[in-house]
């Protein structure tokens, strides 16, 4: 019995100790943020220990309070304002002046009438300049911002180069099919203008291709977007589902600057599915009833790897920007060949840009022109949402029988070869594209101008869709001779 007393009273005495150490090891820190411009209490100001997620906020007096552990650092952040790192050490009160963020406040965004400090703006908007664009092969404009800002949501419609862009500011708007935003260039809307989608000839039809890929990333300067009405009031209802304001570069610096850059990326197929093998297939066979001699024609494909390549993409700039007394000219030119991993598919885009600005009258009158041409050739595979139960180039890949040869004639019966889609299918398009503004500005007085612009955006586009008569599971057209189909806009 008494044994078991000291046991339980050392036991104790060691749990009172771990409790205490415990409590030692946890402080409470508390104070007060203000701003060092009035003195002002800021309320709302995170206040988070450095790499957790142990975290607290100031009140309406900006004062707060927080558990902070051993060799604590605590981080103070709020919009506007630059953030603070504060090593706790062993205060148990420390009091914070928080400066604002002048850079962020001045940044510079464009709206349907102008541009405005972002301190200034009234609707909510946000800007992404060259300088904070996402890096790395960019093949186009949406991808520069994608992840850049908040309530902004992008997609593509499919893998394809230049498939369709499904582009979502604060989720869906409207009850109709379109939720895409307007997208303005320059101060002049898109009329659309898209590269008609492939037909369907038997093998399904896709969704329209991206409406931004004619023009050419490394143009553009800044990108803004308009989020709420008050900032889209000026576009009227076309600008319902949000805007999306893209100002491409303008000339600059005293001398003559030529600019050349190249690129090249590789991409792979990220995973694939774990299908059947010859051996593996012909033993599923026998074990459901099936007679695997009769399904044996003798291969051992796989069919993912068939309609799958290793693709390699490459694109080249080059550009000449110069400024010139109270003007400024920007000429440059681009090509991009991006290949897609599934075969027969690519993109090739040619484009040609000017910009020029010229200042009258001691800079109150503003003179800008620019223009911008691009051919877009695509070609697409047979890759489909609505191929029906016979599928697309992927479900004939993934259901197709392993033990069939790669021969694009071989007789798949009631089946699609993915062999046979490859060689006798073909979708491609081609799109030429204008876009040309000028624009006259006046300073009426300060902070009053008058501006007028006319804005030119005219396309000429076809697409070419073909199943050849060897084409099995598509339609047998007239006299078996295949289907084919032009679409023009």
């Amino acid at each position: 019995m008494t044994k078991l007393y000291f046991c339980c009273r050392r036991c104790l005495i060691v749990l009172f100790v771990l409790v205490a150490t415990a409590a030692w090891a946890q402080r409470t820190v508390t104070g007060r943020v203000t701003s060092s411009e009035d003195g002002d209490p800021i309320p709302a100001v995170n206040v988070v220990e450095k790499g957790t997620s142990n975290g607290t906020s100031t009140g309406i007096d900006g004062r707060y309070s927080i558990q902070v552990g051993e060799n604590a650092v605590l981080v103070y952040s709020f919009v506007g304002y630059k953030s603070q790192e504060i090593s706790v050490g062993t205060r148990t009160s420390i009091d914070v002046v928080l400066e604002p963020d002048v850079t962020a406040l001045t940044e510079i965004v464009v709206i349907g009438y102008g541009e405005v400090a972002v301190k200034d703006a009234t609707g909510a908007v946000a800007s992404v300049t060259a300088d904070k664009f996402n890096a790395g092969v960019i093949s186009s404009p949406e991808q520069l911002i994608q992840g850049k800002t908040a309530g902004v949501q992008i997609t593509t419609t499919t893998g394809n180069p230049g498939a369709g862009v499904q582009l979502r500011i604060r989720g869906t708007n409207s009850i109709r099919s379109n939720n895409n935003p307007l997208f303005v260039v320059d101060g002049v809307p898109l009329s659309g203008g898209t590269q008609p989608a492939p037909a369907d000839v038997g093998y399904g039809t896709s969704p329209d291709t991206n409406p931004l890929s004619f023009l050419n990333p490394a143009d553009i300067e800044s990108i803004s977007i308009l989020k709420d009405a008050s900032a889209t009031a000026v576009y009227g209802s076309r600008g319902a589902n949000g805007v999306v304001i893209i100002t491409t570069k303008s000339g600059k610096g005293s001398e003559g600057i030529f600019e050349l850059s190249s690129n090249v990326s590789f991409s792979s197929p990220a995973k694939k599915y774990d299908l059947l093998n010859r051996e593996e297939f012909l033993d599923a066979v026998a074990q459901f009833g099936g007679d695997p001699v009769a399904r044996d024609e003798g291969s051992n494909t796989d069919w993912q790897d068939f309609i799958t390549r290793n693709a390699v993409s490459h694109s080249q700039n080059l550009s000449y920007s110069r400024g010139f007394g109270t003007g400024a000219i920007r000429a440059s030119l681009g090509y991009e060949n991006q290949n897609g991993i599934i075969k027969n598919s690519y993109m090739k885009r040619l484009t040609g840009r000017i910009n020029g600005t010229k200042s009258f009258m001691d800079e109150k009158l503003r003179l800008d022109v620019s223009a911008t041409y691009s051919n877009v050739e695509r070609e697409d595979p047979p890759i489909s949402g609505n191929a029906g139960f016979e599928g697309d180039l992927l479900g004939a890949a993934y259901s197709a029988n392993p033990t069939w040869p790669t021969d694009p004639d071989f007789d798949a019966g009631t089946q699609r070869s993915p062999a046979n889609m490859l060689a006798y299918y073909s979708s491609v398009g081609d799109i030429d594209r204008l876009l040309a503004n000028i624009s006259v500005a006046y300073d009426l007085t300060p902070g009053l101008t008058a501006k007028v612009t006319y804005g030119l955006d005219r396309s000429d586009g076809e697409r070419v869709t073909l199943a050849t008569g060897n084409s099995r599971g598509a339609g047998d057209g007239v006299e078996n001779y295949g289907q084919g189909q032009l679409n023009e806009n």
